[in-house]
């Protein structure tokens, strides 16, 4: 009956797309009337829609016409023209959605028809890949259109300057990964005046394999860090001690969840040998014993969870973690909380310190930021749920432009994996045979080197592409199409790179003109390259025809991956454009994702059937349980995810409150009202503390308030006679503190000069405020690793976690007030010499404070190379100030109503430290 009522009125996702294909209509209406435009007419397009957005126009009223205009500049500038499907696509991604389109449809011409229409408001459109092969592939193949068009392109890429980043954030479009966005945001909200930081606003972003950016990659968060204590010693001590462990009576581990921990005998047995050590007296249990307790659990995971060529591989005397999803080397990245130093003294490597946070974001919340978010990825109808509830992404499935022919065959299951390896064999041969090409999946490099070792022993020549050889990679993912071609790849989520029948002409013509230039000694010339195209073009048409009528590509999975969209990605690749092609999966229950979930169960049919250890069984029953096993995993990740995105929410909203207040200080001109509110809070909580309202006189710790005042003030006043006048009160001594400190402070500025005092001023602030939010990040980082214990009183972990977070931000606000009064009141600040200026030239403002050491701490003496003293800062004060934007809010009288309309005062709104509403 739903088959029927769906071929009646057509599925939920055909409802949706059909007001889209009236608008592609409309789109084809316009092609005529935009192909009669001259060059340079078409051009003017992007010119003419600026104007009208700026009459009042929307982006969406545009779309019709943005559109075909793109359509057309990329016929002339690329040689494509966009199908009507992929119209579709770009209004998907135009209006804030998911697009899932198939491997070969084309998604990195689709995305420029809403990046050129979100371009058009002028406030950046950022493209982001998933690697910087893909960011400057496509930065530089699709700006030619955009260039056309009289746009301009940049590209993000690791090892950039801050002005190299500046300027590419500064143009229409810009292109770059998700690490490189992420990091430069948080860099940036480490920076000390608006003048350093490069990104300018987060308006619209459309993310390429949306699914392993903002799935896979979502359960690490990003961290900028700074080295602390070297313990390498403390590590390869503990790490001799785990081979000593039996497995059965001292370890129990939990594939499944992949967690492991010592049983009781276990821990007896490390208290034991951490004794003989000489690395703890007393108990494990000992409060002085924690941090070898945590050490020994790092080591413990790092023997038993992580695996050498699974998880990471030893290169170059380093660690490099991989991706499980793209099998790439995750360049960079390191495993937090001392895992990462654990494993390499496993692997008895160099061990870098382990790292303190100094800021963090998920991938969850940097990209929440933007006001309009697309998508697109050959997988996403799997994940639509968690889409919709992390990100308010709806997801559509985009159809082919034209029908698939790909032939998907049923699992083979073998009871032996040896098995299994030998029939892929068997296969392989008999493709090759024939002159099918054919694409091996392997779940990771052990097991890709595993597949080679087979196809070696029968004598098949083939290509291994995994972390080992990922140097190779489009030039390998670009011939796996030509007939007899045997490719063994590990994971092919987001290679970027098409697997084309026949070759791909483009890397083919590139091979050709090296070949020609190592021989000649130069670049071909025009008519040279136009005929090694044709020559080229016509080998790959036979070869195409051949591979044809072999059957197209034979995608072989050598085993399922944890994640059904990993598979799929896979099958997805074959069959590209209406090609035919077949995919087909071989299975063993010895598979770690068999033996984890079903071995026993599947085993036992299997021998009840009568299955011998080398004969293969297919059923659809088989397909049903792998697919229920994958779901379970799924739904596992997907409950890690949303736990640490709930955790970060809370930082989150923390994280924003500083930021946003960073940037409202660098806005103004003078942070002179907040260091005075700041001022008066001190004294009164110092009055509160020791001079209680409700207190007699005689009970006030009088003594106590003199040294603190001393202490936070700078100042000697006669608190002891103040107290003892008759019938004196509190709030009086107060004022009388608030009149001296203010008398002294206004002392200090006519000494050092206003505009000097405003800088430091600022600069204190804000350094204040910085070390102030990193040792917040580590207390969190500190509360998050323990909170899971209030569980055991019955008590919900998030929600105490929550308090306990709100507190500790409390508290730190208390103490960056105290800190900044602390010293300013007690800074000497000289004033500044003047210097001589020549008559002729204009007197320029002088440079802004040093740039920050973004991601480390001075190894010699542990302290942040930007912490300088009141003095130091004083010194580097300019001795002429620039006025600030005149739009600025920042000098706007602090009783006033606040510019932003909600009604408030201003220093209770966009003046206040906290938006939160709290005082400080």
């Amino acid at each position: 009956m739903l088959n029927l009522a769906q071929k009646i009125f057509g599925s939920a996702n055909d409802r949706l797309l059909k007001p889209m294909r009236r608008r592609v209509n409309k789109i084809n209406a316009l092609e005529p009337q935009i192909e009669a435009l001259s060059d340079e007419a078409l051009k003017g397009k992007t010119a003419e829609f600026r104007r009208r957005l700026s009459e009042g126009a929307t982006l969406d009223s545009l779309l019709e016409e943005a559109f075909a205009v793109v359509r057309e500049a990329s016929k002339r500038a690329l040689g494509m023209r966009h199908f009507d499907v992929q119209m579709i696509g770009g209004m998907i991604l135009h209006n804030g959605a998911i697009a899932e389109m198939r491997t070969g449809e084309g998604k990195t011409l689709v995305a420029t028809l809403p990046v050129y229409l979100n371009a058009l408001a002028g406030e950046g459109v950022h493209v982001v890949t998933v690697n910087d092969y893909l960011a400057s592939r496509d930065a530089e193949w699709m700006g030619q259109l955009y260039g056309f068009l009289g746009m301009s392109t940049g590209v993000i890429v690791q090892g950039l300057k801050d002005e190299e980043r500046r300027a590419a954030y500064a143009c229409d479009i810009t292109y770059g990964t998700n690490n490189e966005y992420g990091f430069d945001y948080l860099r940036d909200n480490m920076k000390y005046s608006l003048d350093q930081m490069v990104q300018r606003s987060h308006a619209y972003a459309i993310v390429d394999e949306v699914d392993s950016i903002l799935i896979d990659e979502a359960r690490t968060p990003l961290i900028i860090s700074g080295p602390t204590d070297d313990r390498s010693e403390l590590y390869r001590t503990i790490d001799k001690l785990i081979p000593l462990l039996n497995d059965e009576e001292h370890i129990d581990l939990d594939e499944k969840m992949k967690s492991v921990v010592f049983t009781e005998e276990g821990l007896e047995m490390m208290e034991d040998l951490l004794a003989k050590e000489g690395l703890m007296e007393g108990s494990l249990w000992d409060p002085a014993n924690v941090t070898i307790v945590h050490h020994s659990n790092q080591a413990l995971k790092a023997h038993k969870l992580f695996h050498r060529d699974k998880d990471y591989i030893v290169k170059d005397e380093q660690v490099m973690l991989i991706d499980e999803f793209t099998g790439r080397m995750m360049d960079g990245r390191r495993l937090s909380e001392g895992l990462h130093q654990a494993i390499e003294a496993k692997e008895n490597v160099d061990i870098k310190p382990e790292n303190q946070t100094l800021a963090s974001i998920t991938f969850q919340n940097y990209f929440r930021l933007y006001e309009k978010l697309g998508g697109m990825t050959g997988t996403a109808m799997t994940e639509a749920g968690e889409f919709d509830d992390i990100y308010k992404l709806q997801t559509f499935e985009l159809p082919t432009n034209r029908p698939i022919q790909r032939i998907d065959d049923d699992d083979v299951v073998y009871r032996l994996a040896s098995a299994k390896y030998k029939e892929i064999v068997e296969e392989v041969r008999a493709a090759r045979t024939k002159g099918q090409p054919v694409l091996l999946g392997t779940a990771s490099i052990e097991k890709s080197e595993i597949v080679s070792t087979y196809l070696t022993a029968a004598k098949i020549p083939h290509k291994v592409l995994n972390a080992r050889h990922h140097e190779q990679e489009a030039q390998i993912v670009a011939n796996a199409g030509v007939p007899g071609a045997i490719t063994v790849a590990t994971n092919m989520a987001g290679r970027g790179t098409d697997i084309q029948l026949g070759g791909n002409l483009d890397m083919r013509l590139e091979e050709a003109v090296e070949a020609h230039k190592a021989k000649t000694g130069k670049e071909p010339t025009e008519g040279e390259l136009a005929v090694m195209r044709d020559q080229i073009k016509a080998e790959i048409e036979a070869a195409k025809k051949k591979a044809l009528a072999a059957g197209g590509l034979y995608v072989l999975g050598t085993e399922r991956h944890e994640s059904r969209r990993i598979d799929n990605q896979l099958r997805g690749r074959t069959g590209r454009q209406g090609d035919p092609g077949r995919s087909k999966f071989f299975i063993s229950v010895e598979d770690d994702l068999m033996r984890v979930f079903a071995a026993e169960r599947l085993n036992s049919i299997m021998k009840g059937l009568g299955i011998k250890e080398d004969e293969g069984i297919t059923h659809p029953w088989m397909n049903k349980a792998i697919e229920t096993s994958q779901k379970k995993i799924e739904q596992r990740n997907f409950e890690i995810r949303k736990n640490v995105l709930q955790y970060d929410d809370v930082i989150n909203d923390q994280r924003k409150v500083i930021f946003e207040q960073r940037k409202d200080f660098m806005h103004a001109a003078s942070v002179l009202d907040e260091i005075e509110e700041m001022r008066e809070q001190v004294i009164e909580d110092m009055v509160d503390l020791h001079m209680p309202e409700k207190a007699y006189a005689e009970q006030w710790d009088v003594t106590g308030m003199t040294e603190k005042v001393r202490e936070m003030l700078g100042l000697e006043l006669p608190l002891a006679d103040w107290a003892g006048e008759e019938g004196v009160a509190n709030a009086e001594i107060a004022e009388r503190v608030r009149e001296a400190a203010n008398a002294a402070y206004e002392a200090k500025v006519s000494k050092s000069g206003p505009d000097a005092f405003r800088y430091v001023e600022k600069q204190i602030l804000l350094q204040v405020m910085d070390g102030r939010w990193r040792q917040h990040l580590q207390q969190i980082d500190q509360l998050r690793s323990v909170i899971h214990l209030r569980s055991y009183g019955q008590r919900n972990p998030l929600n105490e976690f929550k308090e306990e977070a709100f507190k500790l931000f409390y508290d730190m606000l208390a103490d960056l007030r105290s800190e900044v009064t602390r010293w300013l009141m007690n800074a000497d600040i000289q004033p500044p010499q003047p210097q001589a200026v020549p008559a002729s030239t204009p007197q320029q403002p002088a440079a802004p404070a040093p740039q920050m050491f973004e991601t480390s701490l001075d190894p010699d003496t542990g302290k942040n190379e930007r912490d300088n003293t009141p003095q130091e800062i004083a010194e580097q004060a300019p001795h002429s100030m620039v006025a600030q934007a005149e739009e600025s809010w920042a000098n706007t009288p602090r009783n006033a109503p606040c510019p932003c309309g909600s009604g408030k005062k201003y220093k209770h709104c966009h003046g206040s430290l906290a938006a939160s509403g709290q005082k400080v």
